[in-house]
């Protein structure tokens, strides 16, 4: 099972149907790493508008193994295709109790694909990744630039096909985002990244969550 909250249900919040004190602190989390990170530093110029709009959907998994998040993640695929995008443009998964190590989280990646596929949206919705220890492939783990997809939790990010065409014809300089995006890493450094306080402040049982 999992708690879900809208941006849309309140400005700036996420309360809505979130119960457990758990999964409160894990969106406001979230939402810092937002706000602070991907907004703050210009990481995903995209971003700042689908938040001052209310439109993005947050979900925390309960899920503790691959299954039961596949389960989830076809499930809010579904939702996100069945909703407006003026009201929900795109979802964070958050699945803090699952795929907590990289590689592992790095290939369910091929499994989130497959169900993209499966439930016919391949070209309409895909599938981002955000992990606190995210590595690129041509990086070793303590490089700044992994920095750049590092979240305060495991998480996948579901995309409209339609929100990113239309978000990369507003920026046509799109495809040095990811190089502009290591420069700011680089020149932050590890100590400025320390001090956005973006990280968990701590790691929730499952009791907490479910």
């Amino acid at each position: 099972m999992a708690t879900t909250a809208s941006d849309s249900e309140k400005a700036h919040g996420t309360t809505g149907p979130i119960g457990a004190p758990g999964s409160a602190a894990i969106v406001d989390a979230t939402r810092r790493w937002l706000e602070r990170a991907v907004i703050g530093l210009n990481l995903c110029p995209f971003a700042k508008a689908v938040h001052h709009r209310r439109q993005i959907r947050y979900v925390v998994s309960s899920a503790t193994d691959r299954e039961a998040l596949s389960a989830e993640l076809a499930a809010e695929l579904l939702h996100l295709q069945a909703t407006p995008a003026a009201t929900v443009e795109t979802t964070l998964l958050i699945h803090p109790l699952v795929l907590t190590d990289f590689f592992d989280y790095n290939a369910f990646l091929a499994s989130a694909d497959r169900i993209v596929e499966r439930l016919g949206l391949r070209g309409d919705m895909q599938v981002a990744s955000f992990h606190p220890q995210y590595e690129f492939a041509d990086c070793p783990a303590d490089a700044v630039d992994n920095n750049t997809n590092r979240s305060p939790y495991p998480m996948l990010h579901l995309l409209r096909e339609a929100g990113i065409a239309k978000a990369v014809a507003a920026f046509p300089e799109a495809e040095d985002i990811y190089l502009r995006n290591i420069e700011t890493m680089r020149a932050l450094g590890p100590a400025g990244w320390l001090a956005l306080d973006v990280g968990a402040d701590s790691r929730v049982a499952p009791a907490d969550i479910a």
